[in-house]
Order: C-alpha cells, then sequence, then structure tokens
C-alpha cells in the first residue's frame, strides 16, 4: 500500500502499486493530460513505470525544465525514426539534448539536402500525429548487443559492447522503430508538436578525427509552437547582431587562415579594445590593483609543476629550440605571478597582495570551435591574482564580487547569474585541500550575499569557482568572469609569505577575471548593443559634417578642439550630399553627427542628431563640448 508523498507535503495512500500517470489522474485530468514524466525519490522516470512502495513524487509538464529537456530528447529519437523511415540504409548513433535543442548523427551513403531536411520534418509531424504509445523494454546487455547487430545497427552495438556486462540495457520505441535509450520519454509522439530542424553538419564518430564523418542533424523543440516562435525570432535578432558582420559594417577587426583563431584588429576596433583597457585599468587601480607584466614563454618545467602539463597539455603550444629545451607559450598567467611574488621576502603585513596583467594567452581549440572573437586561440585576458591569507579568503571574495557587478552594470548588463562550479575529475591535490576550498568560496558567496546554482565538476583543475553569467539583450547567456580559490598552485610553486609568528606560511591565491578573454568580451558587448554601443566606448563618438565644402575649415576647428577635450572625432569633408553622409554614418553607429551651414558658421554653432534619428537642435560649442563630455562620464547605456 504505497503512501505518495507530494510537493506541496499532501499525501495519498494507495492499496496496490500504481504508475506516475494513475497519479497524475488521481490528482486532476489537466495534469493527467499535460504530464511528461514524473521524478520519484528526486530521479526523473517514464509515465508508465510503477511505484510499489513508499516514494516522493512531483509530476513533471512542459513547465519545467526537466520537461522541456525530456521533449527534445524525445524529439531527437523522433528525428531518427523519421530519418530512418525515410532513408533505411541510414544507422543511427547517438543524439544528445543540447543547449535550445537536440542532434542526432547518422551514418549515411551520402550527404542529406535541404530538400531532406524539409522531407524528414514533414515525416517527424506524420508520426507525431498518430500519437504513438512509446514503449520501453529492458536486454541483457549482450542480447542487445546482438539485437542491434542483427538489425544492421553496427555504431549502437560498438556503444552497447562498452558498457558493463551487468548492466541491463533500455531500449524506447514508437510502433515498429526502436533505438538505446536509458529515458525518460514522453508517454506519446503526440507530445511533440513544436519543433524545426535547423541544419546538417559533419561530425566524426566518437569526435576523433581518425574515425569516420557521420552526418549531424541539428533541431530544436519547445513546450509549444509559441515558444518555437520566440525562439526562432531570438535566432533571427542574433544574425542580425552577428559580432563578425557588425565588425566588418564598422571596420574594427578581421580573421584569416593565415593565423587562425587570432585577430587583426583594425585602428577602430583597437580604439575599442583600448578603452576596455583603459577602464577596466582605472577600475583595478581604484580597487588597490598592481599592475604586472609576465613573459609569453616560458619553460615547460615551471608548467610541469604547476600541473598544467599534466591536466591541460593538450591545448598548450609547445616549441623546441636549437638547445633542446622546451618552452611553452602561456595559456594562463597564474604562474608568472607566483614568480613575481616570490621575488624577495614577502610578509603578512604586505597581504593580500593583488597582482594584475592584461596577459596575452595562447589556447589551442579545435578548428571547427573557432567563431570570431568569441572563440579564439589568442586572447587578452583581465586577469588577477589575490595573494592572502586563509582569513582573508572572504573580505576579498566579497570585494571581487562587488566589483565584478559593478563592472558589468556598467557595460549594460543588470541580470547576471553565478554559478558554483565545485571539483572536476581531472584536477591537483588532496580531497581534504578541495573541500577546505570550496567551503571558504561557499561562504564567501554567502556573505557576499548571492544567490548561486551548483555547476558540479566544471571547477579549475586547481580550485572551486564562481562563475558569473551575463544575459544579454535577446535572452542568450554567456559566461563571463570567474573568481577561483585555489590552496594548490602556491604550494606547489612553492609561494611563501612570513607570519606573524615569524614562520613561513603558504599564501591562498584568488583567481580572478572580469571580462575574461578581451575579445570574447568585445564580441558580447557588440551583440548585446547591436553595434550601437554607449558613447563612452564607441569607437568614433561623433563626426563632424558641412553641408558644402565652404564650411570644411570650420569643421575642421571644431573636430580638432573635440580631439584636444579627450573625444574621438573624425571629420566628413567628402564631396557628397549631407544626406548621404547622415545615412552612411547612422549605419555605422556614430552616436552623434555634428552638421555645420553657412549660419552655423557664422553663429559658432553646429546641428545635432543623433543616430536614432533625434534632432537635438542646434547647439552654441561650449555647450556642445559639454553636452558631449557629460555624455561619455555618464557611462551611459542603451541597448
Amino acid at each position: 500500500m504505497p503512501v505518495i508523498t507530494l510537493p506541496d507535503g499532501s499525501s495519498r495512500q494507495f492499496d496496490h502499486a500504481i504508475s506516475v500517470a494513475d497519479v497524475a489522474a488521481s490528482i486532476g485530468p489537466g495534469l493527467a493530460k499535460a504530464a511528461l514524466a514524473g521524478k520519484v525519490d528526486g530521479v526523473p522516470k517514464d509515465t508508465s513505470t510503477l511505484i510499489e512502495r513508499d516514494a516522493k513524487l512531483s509530476i513533471v509538464t512542459d513547465r519545467d525544465p526537466e520537461g522541456l529537456e525530456i521533449i527534445r530528447h524525445s524529439t531527437a529519437h523522433l528525428l531518427a525514426n523519421a530519418v530512418q523511415e525515410l532513408f533505411p540504409d541510414a544507422q543511427v548513433t547517438i543524439g544528445p539534448v543540447i543547449e535550445d535543442g537536440f542532434y542526432y548523427d547518422f551514418a549515411y551513403k551520402r550527404p542529406f539536402s535541404t530538400e531532406d531536411l524539409a522531407a524528414i520534418e514533414k515525416r517527424m509531424a506524420e508520426i507525431s500525429a498518430k500519437d504513438l504509445k512509446v514503449h520501453r523494454r529492458v536486454l541483457p546487455r549482450d542480447e542487445a548487443v546482438a539485437h542491434f547487430k542483427k538489425i544492421g545497427e553496427h555504431y549502437k552495438a560498438e556503444i552497447i559492447a562498452a558498457i558493463p556486462s551487468n548492466e541491463p540495457i533500455s531500449l524506447y520505441g514508437q510502433g515498429e522503430w526502436e533505438d538505446l535509450c536509458r529515458g525518460p520519454h514522453v508517454p506519446s509522439t503526440g507530445k511533440l508538436k513544436a519543433f524545426k530542424l535547423m541544419k546538417v553538419a559533419g561530425a566524426y564518430w566518437r569526435g576523433d578525427s581518425r574515425n569516420e564523418m557521420l552526418q549531424r542533424i541539428y533541431g530544436t523543440a519547445w513546450a509549444n509552437e509559441k515558444q518555437l516562435k520566440e525562439y526562432l525570432t531570438r535566432l533571427e535578432e542574433a544574425e542580425k547582431r552577428d559580432h563578425r558582420r557588425i565588425g566588418k559594417e564598422l571596420d574594427l577587426f578581421h580573421l584569416q587562415e593565415e593565423a587562425p583563431g587570432a585577430v587583426f584588429w583594425h585602428p577602430k576596433g583597437w580604439a575599442l579594445f583600448q578603452q576596455l583597457i583603459a577602464y577596466m585599468r582605472q577600475r583595478q587601480n581604484e580597487a588597490g590593483y598592481q599592475e604586472v607584466n609576465t613573459p609569453q614563454v616560458m619553460d615547460r618545467e615551471l608548467w610541469v609543476k604547476s600541473g598544467h602539463v599534466e591536466t591541460f597539455g593538450e591545448n598548450m603550444y609547445m616549441t623546441q629550440t636549437p638547445d633542446e629545451r622546451v618552452f611553452a607559450l602561456k595559456p594562463m598567467n597564474c604562474p608568472g605571478h607566483i614568480q613575481v611574488f616570490k621575488q624577495g621576502l614577502r610578509s603578512y603585513r604586505e597581504l593580500p597582495l593583488r597582482f594584475a596583467e592584461f596577459g596575452v594567452v595562447h589556447r589551442y581549440e579545435p578548428s571547427g570551435a573557432l567563431h570570431g572573437l568569441m572563440r579564439v586561440r589568442a586572447f587578452t585576458q583581465d586577469d588577477a591574482h589575490i595573494f592572502c591569507t586563509a582569513e582573508q579568503i572572504t573580505d576579498e571574495s566579497v570585494k571581487v564580487t562587488e566589483l565584478i557587478l559593478s563592472i558589468y552594470r556598467d557595460f549594460g548588463f543588470e541580470d547576471v547569474r553565478i554559478k558554483f562550479s565545485d571539483r572536476p575529475v581531472k584536477r591537483v591535490g588532496t580531497d581534504e585541500i578541495w573541500d577546505q576550498a570550496e567551503a571558504a568560496l561557499r561562504n564567501a558567496a554567502a556573505a557576499a550575499g548571492i544567490e548561486t546554482t551548483l555547476n558540479p565538476g566544471e571547477g579549475a583543475f586547481y580550485g572551486p569557482k564562481l562563475e558569473f553569467v551575463l544575459r544579454d539583450a535577446i535572452g542568450r547567456d554567456w559566461q563571463c568572469g570567474t573568481l577561483q580559490v585555489d590552496f594548490n598552485l602556491p604550494t606547489r610553486l612553492g609561494a611563501t609569505y612570513i607570519g606573524e609568528d615569524s614562520h613561513k606560511h603558504t599564501p591562498v591565491m584568488l583567481h580572478r577575471a572580469m571580462f575574461g578573454s578581451l575579445e570574447r568580451f568585445t564580441g558580447i558587448l557588440l551583440e548585446h548593443h547591436a553595434g550601437k554601443l554607449p558613447t563612452w566606448l564607441a569607437p568614433v563618438q561623433a563626426v563632424v559634417m558641412g553641408i558644402t565644402n565652404t564650411q570644411d575649415q570650420y569643421c575642421l576647428e571644431v573636430t580638432e578642439n573635440l580631439k584636444n577635450q579627450g573625444l574621438r572625432v573624425e571629420t566628413d569633408l567628402r564631396y557628397e550630399k549631407v544626406g548621404f553622409k547622415i545615412r552612411e554614418h547612422t549605419i555605422k553607429r556614430v552616436p552623434f553627427l555634428l552638421v555645420a551651414g553657412d549660419r552655423e558658421v557664422e553663429g559658432r554653432t553646429l546641428s545635432v542628431r543623433t543616430r536614432a534619428g533625434e534632432d537635438l537642435g542646434t547647439m552654441e560649442l561650449s555647450k556642445l563640448y559639454s553636452f558631449l563630455r557629460d555624455d561619455v562620464a555618464s557611462r551611459g547605456h542603451t541597448v
């Protein structure tokens, strides 16, 4: 007679084993219709699962994050089902859920075309309309291997053969189609109504370039058509905001094959980049950081001692010199900062000691992962390391957190989420050290009054971290800043200070980045603001132009005065109609367009327009100079 306890604390007793679906029906017909799965004692289960003893149960619907994941996983199966109905020779491999959707990899004799995708999507809709019941069965591992070999699914057989022999294998299917899966899945195909196939791409079997090339079909799935439409609209908006397109339109940067994953900055882009550095340098100086600079190339042995070669070596660039010494391009700045700390005796009175560096680092990324400014191989970090005592961790972490959130607000990011990333599988240091570091970081987060969500196993190899995730103007999340507590690297590299007891002690090191990568943060800014950067950041803050060439000398004089006041201003003296110039500079997202005619020259004024098309009227030069200076100083931001 199982007693089922519901999320609101109420309970229901049944005189027999009962399925998740029947419990939902006992609560109400609406919930029974909406049920996609259940969480039995916290474990996701199909609605057909029988509950035979007392348990806690929550019904999962499409309003729950777990429900949306189940919809996407089930839609991946719907995709595979449709592909094999249309192309019986295609073999299925894996089909996981990803952010905003899913994909499935197929082995087939020819590439899938755009027309094929349309046909597959149509067949998916037909299978959905049949409302086929989703069924599950369990086989012993060896029997499952034999089953998939018999039907010609050799990739599935290979996957299953790698599973321990004593582990049962679950298969899910709809109608006559069946696939390997742990589940859970929706009760029937009729629950899958809002989906779209997005694209097809190549993918190596098991992600290894030595293996055969498969075809990966990407799709998206949502709880309803409204959500799907909103998502597709967001994609359209994201395409308009693509920083690569904006970078070309504004002449900011380019990338080319001769330097894969490295950026060629043009004058305007470099002006923006330097503005970011100047801003951060000022904020760090105010917060008590000392700026340092460390070599980009250091002996491999240093990286062996630090643990980078062991845990991060596959992402590092190495080179051997004629005298057979092996050097590495630094992938991180931390070991270099420890070398600076180690010069001379350090006293506890000097702590906390905050070193900051705009350090260029290099990390190998697969060619297929490179993406504009967002994913590069050479980038600049606004990196800092705080050497402190264990007692100072909380206070320093609170200061870092407050500084990071304040900086994000200056750039127009008000919606910031913070994740707590604990120990990864690949790591250095003992479990006791990790327990201490994780506890210290949790205490610091609590003291800062911030809420965090767990991001399991995603800490750095030397310590746990807080990850600061920005939500942009169209609802996308970007992980940028980090704060990491590290008890390991200072010990491994021999950093010490003289304590109050006159003995040597090992400092704790807090790793801190706020932009993360300046290149990536630039890309995020361009997309967040759709290229319409606030005046204080814009590479060109104003353009001065005349109606005819008789105003040229006046325009040059005004431009020179504005430049002398620290503003980034250009003059447009081309022999073009003023309306054409205004349109062109509006497209280039210049914040202010300053126009002079004979009347403005005579009155020592300028007609002022914004890139949004707003006419601010005519301003005397002194008023205009003050207006522009105040606008820049305010660090105003509109998205």
